[in-house]
């Protein structure tokens, strides 16, 4: 068991634990301009009681669990912008501070509230590649490198007192093993998700059962799911990790639009393939929910395009 489990507590104490939406989208919807390397990164160096603002709006929608603004935050990409280690590592602890900041004002305004928690987000190695090559998972680094890669900022999150470790849109079984090692070197508690081929592999084509044994096996890892993955997905996947694990199961997928990597914009909602309850995917949040509940996932939240409404209508059916 880590120092600090946290989230295995929340599990234990609650039947659905609930995970904020779209950090940047929300940053988008105020102004921001995240066509860049950075993308919702560029925000701590720039405007960094926006990305406070939209935490505080997903803890006004329900959410007991905010991802911090650092999932795309790495000494290397700030490198590039002139900007030495120890200020990158400082603005990813800012992004912790960030969070917490929002969580003691709406605590302070709510003093009823339930314990809400603070995930630091690691990203993969893919999203400081910024080329989309976080849904393909197709680099190799040794693990060495993975570890060296990420360990400077695993410090700086855990030194800035994030409750756990969001290691999030993983798309990558070697770079999970080397996240795994830190993870148990930090002695930190985690959960783990990743990005899909299809509803039984991951983006690089291990199935997603030889995953989830893997992670399984880690007392560290508190739950193992999936995000960034469109609403077709979701099912398929929390029914193949079902089979394959009993630690808890978490799920943030997309709003269900349909994403061009090449244009990197969103289009129409994307039609299913037949493979949900009832034989059409779920158009929301919120439709999913129920669904993904009987499936074992314990933890429920969203990811790009998703909003503090999405958020909010996956609070009200978590508390009923």
């Amino acid at each position: 068991m880590p120092r600090n489990a946290t989230l295995s507590r929340m599990f234990d104490a609650s039947r659905s634990v609930v995970v904020d939406g779209a950090l940047a989208t929300e940053l988008e919807a105020r102004g921001c301009d995240l066509e860049d390397a950075l993308w919702s990164a560029k925000v701590l160096l720039e405007q960094p009681q926006l990305i406070k603002q939209v935490h505080r709006d997903y803890f006004d929608a329900g959410a007991a669990v905010a991802i911090t603004a650092s999932y795309q935050a790495t000494p290397q990409g700030f490198a590039q912008r002139g900007i030495s280690e120890a200020e990158a590592l400082e603005l990813m602890a800012l992004s912790v501070r960030l969070a917490d900041e929002a969580r003691r004002e709406y605590l302070a305004e709510n003093p009823g509230a339930g314990p809400l928690l603070i995930a630091g987000s690691v990203g993969p190695y893919g999203a400081y590649l910024a080329d989309v090559s976080e849904y393909r998972g197709d680099y190799a680094l040794s693990r060495r490198e993975f570890m060296e890669f990420h360990r400077p900022r695993i410090a700086a999150l855990v030194d800035a007192g994030a409750d756990f470790l969001a290691c999030e849109t993983q798309p990558s079984f070697p770079e999970a093993e080397a996240l795994l090692a830190l993870v148990e070197e930090f002695d930190v508690e985690s959960w783990f998700t990743f990005t899909l081929r299809d509803g039984g592999h991951i983006s690089d084509g291990t199935p997603l059962a030889e995953v989830a044994r893997l992670c399984g096996a880690q007392p560290r890892v508190a739950a193992i799911g999936v995000n960034c993955v469109p609403l077709d997905l979701v099912s398929p996947s929390l029914e193949t990790l079902r089979k394959a694990t009993d630690t808890p199961l978490i799920a943030y997928p997309n709003s269900g639009e349909s994403y061009d990597p090449v244009t990197k914009t969103w289009g129409p909602v994307a039609e299913g393939d037949g493979s949900e309850a009832g034989g059409k995917p779920p158009a929301s949040l919120a439709e999913g929910f129920g669904i993904w509940r009987e499936l074992g996932a314990r933890a429920v939240g969203g990811c790009c395009r998703t909003t503090p409404r999405d958020i909010a209508a996956v609070a009200r059916l978590s508390a009923e």
